[in-house]
């Protein structure tokens, strides 16, 4: 479906070596997402750098990506960025989101970094692709969704967490997990939470591990964001 416009809503700050590699974490997004005749841009709202409301319509979809903030923050570009989404929820824009709407917290069981197995939920939205009922995917967080607005449907969950994947209507699906990373890059990440001693060495070294053991299902997660974002679903 070329011809579309997207956008990648960029809540995180680039790191030297994510920029160095892949062109920042935008850059991540767009190989990920990104088809012929499309057009993508990007807005930092972590900085401040907001869509304009004359410019929101032009888009056909965004993603939201993860953060160092808390999700459940009550910074101003936190707080300005949940007014963007309650327009783009009534615009019924595709939103992809780690995070939108329901209750959110501290992760109960604590940190999850490395790579998770989670099992998907028999749902409509999984009907016109071949995907398997258990699908592997970086994680690294320490929120969690604690609960759901009425209307969401939970598609995905994990022995560490209750939701994670769902979806809002036909417009939005927020994911837990990082479809987009690979295995360097949380690599990188969790040697960046060590050093600042935001993480223990214990679950650095556990993290590592749960690394080497598996792989995540990239290519899958890849074509289930795309052909949800594209409206193939």
């Amino acid at each position: 479906m070329g011809g579309q416009k997207f956008a990648v809503l960029l809540c995180a700050e680039d790191s030297d070596y994510v920029k160095k590699l892949y062109g920042g974490y935008y850059g991540v997004f767009v190989r990920m997402l990104k088809e012929e005749g499309e057009s993508w841009d990007v807005f930092r709202v972590a900085r401040g750098d907001f869509p304009a409301d004359d410019q929101i319509g032009d888009y056909d979809g965004f993603v939201i990506t993860g953060s160092c903030n808390d999700a459940h923050g009550n910074d101003l570009w936190i707080c300005k960025l949940l007014a963007l989404l309650n327009k783009l929820d009534a615009m019924k824009k595709k939103i992809m989101a780690r995070a939108l709407g329901g209750k959110i917290g501290r992760a109960r069981g604590g940190w999850d970094i490395g790579i998770t197995q989670v099992q998907l939920y028999p749902s409509k939205i999984f009907t016109s692709l071949d995907i398997p009922s258990s699908l592997s995917i970086i994680e690294c967080h320490r929120d969690e969704v604690w609960s759901l607005p009425p209307e969401a449907e939970v598609l995905a969950w994990s022995e560490r967490t209750g939701v994670e994947m769902y979806r809002s209507g036909d417009h939005i699906m927020g994911i837990q997990g990082h479809p987009e990373y690979t295995k360097d890059i949380l690599l990188h990440l969790i040697d960046r939470l060590s050093s600042r001693q935001l993480i223990e060495e214990s679950l650095a070294e556990e993290g590592k591990s749960r690394l080497e053991k598996s792989e995540p299902d990239r290519d899958v997660w890849w074509k289930l964001c795309t052909s949800f974002l594209k409206g193939r679903l």
